[in-house]
């Protein structure tokens, strides 16, 4: 179940105001504006996703680490994560406002290669500069792994939201021509698709919430 929902946050995030607007930007960084050899877009977008997939994993790891050292208080830390990633939910259809999620510190890197390693250490970057735009599906997925405890299951774990966030971008990029019309649907139904966003985080939360409820009985 977990790894379901780690997936379709991963594909909430890549349809988010944060990354699909931005699409195009990133594309064009990792092929050059001239550039229109597949091949290239292709090899480039895995490096892409192999690059913020490590530094996810590396935070997975991170956190399921910190969470097993706090397993004796696993039913208090569903419970008060459950109702944070509620929280984020809230956040993400302007109910409530919690600002340091709302905020994005975009970091540039300057390279005149594009080539599949640079393209690696921009996938890290990008991962590093906009986690706070990300921050309520990542810290979500993060907060699930945290109760797990356990090192290799948060890895993995970070790495199905990255394959979520990674998989429709890989293909989006080789294939944005033919999908334009998909991205203005999507863009012209954003407040729609914000509210099953906030639905699923919302399900999460609940999900975590009643997990540690039913541990304290």
């Amino acid at each position: 179940m977990e790894y379901v929902l780690l997936f379709l946050e991963g594909i909430a995030t890549f349809i988010s105001p944060c990354i699909l607007p931005m699409l195009p930007i990133y594309i064009l960084y990792l092929t050059g504006q001239e550039d229109k050899d597949n091949k290239k877009i292709l090899l480039n977008s895995i490096g892409f996703f192999i690059g913020f997939a490590i530094l996810f994993s590396i935070l997975g790891a991170v956190f399921a680490g910190i969470g097993k050292y706090l397993s004796d208080y696993s039913n208090i830390i569903n419970i008060v994560f459950g109702i944070i990633i509620i929280l984020f939910g809230l956040n993400f259809i302007d109910v409530i406002k919690i600002p340091f999620i709302n905020k994005t510190k975009k970091v540039e890197v300057k390279t005149n290669k594009k080539g599949f390693f640079q393209s690696i250490l921009f996938g890290m970057v990008f991962g590093l500069g906009w986690t706070p735009c990300l921050g309520a599906f990542l810290g979500s997925a993060l907060m699930m792994v945290a109760n797990t405890g356990n090192i290799l299951q948060g890895v993995t774990m970070l790495l199905v939201f990255s394959l979520g966030l990674g998989v429709p971008f890989i293909l989006s990029a080789v294939l944005i021509e033919q999908l334009k019309n998909t991205f203005n649907f999507i863009k012209k139904n954003y407040k729609t698709i914000n509210i099953i966003s906030a639905a699923l985080l919302i399900i999460i939360g609940l999900y975590m919430l009643v997990q540690g409820i039913l541990k304290t009985i």
